[in-house]
Formats: structure tokens, sequence, C-alpha cells
């Protein structure tokens, strides 16, 4: 079980990795060695994520989820296959638990009395100002 947060977890099982050749630094080994991971979790599908979470996580991460309902991480930071691995699972953490905090609700203000009035006065007073730039030729005359 990989823990998400408090009452919110996963079950290893519903992940599935893949190993590819990763660009970057390897040395000789970059040719011959499968050390990047590719990390696939259906979120749609999971069993271990409340309806909730799993609706946020859409929301959120709409561009990110695939048609199928997965998410696909691929870590390559590494030059190790377990360092990798850790690392994809640590950023799926991260992208579950942003899914997991319920966003607050919105109480509607009005403004108040004064604050309105304040409103009003600042804006006679800058009527004021343009008007006294007003020009009129007869004036001149």
């Amino acid at each position: 079980m990989i823990r998400i947060s408090t009452g919110l977890s996963i079950d290893e099982k519903e992940l599935a990795f893949d190993y590819v050749r990763s660009s970057g630094p390897g040395g000789q080994n970059i040719n011959k060695v499968s050390t990047a991971v590719q990390l696939r979790f259906n979120v749609i599908q999971s069993n271990s994520l409340p309806d909730e979470v799993k609706k946020r996580f859409s929301a959120i991460f709409v561009n990110r989820v695939t048609e199928k309902g997965e998410i696909v991480i691929e870590a390559k930071r590494f030059r190790t296959q377990a360092k990798n691995r850790e690392d994809a699972i640590q950023r799926l953490i991260v992208l579950l638990q942003k899914a997991a905090v319920k966003p607050k609700n919105r109480k509607k203000t009005k403004p108040s009395i004064s604050a309105s009035a304040a409103r009003i006065n600042s804006k006679k007073r800058r009527g004021d100002i343009k008007r006294t730039r007003s020009y009129n030729p007869n004036d001149w005359e």
C-alpha cells in the first residue's frame, strides 16, 4: 500500500511499470540498459480512490489523463531503474495529494455601505479633475 494522505492510500497492484531506454547521462550503459520508468495508473478504474477524488483529479489534470483514464508518468532523471521507479511513485503521490484537497466553498460577500460611498466619492473627484481640463476656444477670446 502506498500512502497518499491520512485515510487515503492506493494498492501497488494498481500501478503498472514499463522500463524503457533513457536519454541523457549514462555513459556506455545508455544503449543497453533500460533505466527510464513509465508508470501507468488508471485513475477512473481505481478501487482505492473515492469518487470525488477521481473527479477532482480528472478535472485538475485534464491534459495529463488519457482517454482511458490513465495517467502516465515518465521518470528518467536518475541513472538507476530503482531510483527512477521511486521518483515516478513520488510524483504520482504529489499529484494525488493535490487532487485529495477539497476546495473551500466560496462565501458571497457584498461591499459595505462606507466602501461603496468611498468608491463613488473617488469617482466624483476624478470626474471633477477631468472636467477642469476641458477646452473651450470661446473662453480665450
